[in-house]
């Protein structure tokens, strides 16, 4: 197996095929952290791409000294958060869950277990909506790509203080948006951004 490294190295020399090795080794775990920030199948997959053509356009200028991937969730990252603070209205996807990449198996042997475990996921993706983007990049790059705050620091341009309180304010949002019924809410959330008539 060739070291990450060389892929890297190749890619930044013009290689088309070890820059399509890149993608493949990285392209659930982007796609997944756009998701988890965006909320939406559609608008992750298109965040997904831009990073990917973001990460081709500037491969010269990444530097060695940083870890790759901590480089490439940082652009995935910041591409989304943009994304959000463009965006005039946001609206949470009731089903947006189904069109996960992590999919349960069909021929699982509880599915009572699956459904509950599919309703968890869909109530955690909700709460996430109501975190900040800062605050919820920073949450999924802790706790769904275990990335040290330091790490987190770097792909994010914070202070390692900044962070730790981020961090910890958004466990106190979710654990209080945790226990609360998730369709009650979403529904009154969309009922406040529709238009009056």
């Amino acid at each position: 197996m060739i070291d990450e490294n060389v892929w890297i190295s190749q890619a930044q020399q013009g290689d088309d095929e070890a820059f399509t090795v890149l993608v493949e080794t990285y392209q659930k775990p982007v796609y997944n952290l756009c998701y988890r920030i965006l909320g939406e199948p559609e608008a992750a997959e298109d965040a997904a791409q831009e990073t990917f053509l973001r990460v081709y356009q500037n491969l010269s200028h990444y530097d060695r000294a940083r870890s790759f991937p901590t480089w490439l969730l940082s652009i995935a990252a910041h591409y989304c958060i943009d994304m959000i603070r463009r965006r005039k209205f946001f609206s949470f996807s009731i089903d947006a869950g189904e069109s996960q990449v992590d999919l349960p198996d069909p021929y699982a042997p509880e599915p009572e277990m699956e459904a509950v475990r599919r309703q968890d996921r869909d109530h955690l993706q909700a709460c996430l909506q109501f975190l900040e983007p800062t605050d919820r990049a920073a949450v999924i790059l802790r706790y769904w790509q275990d990335y040290s705050e330091k790490e987190i620091s770097e792909a994010l341009h914070l202070s390692g203080p900044a962070v730790r309180l981020r961090l910890y304010r958004s466990r106190r949002i979710l654990a209080n948006l945790w226990d609360e019924k998730p369709m009650q809410w979403v529904l009154e959330r969309k009922m406040r951004k529709s238009p009056a008539f």
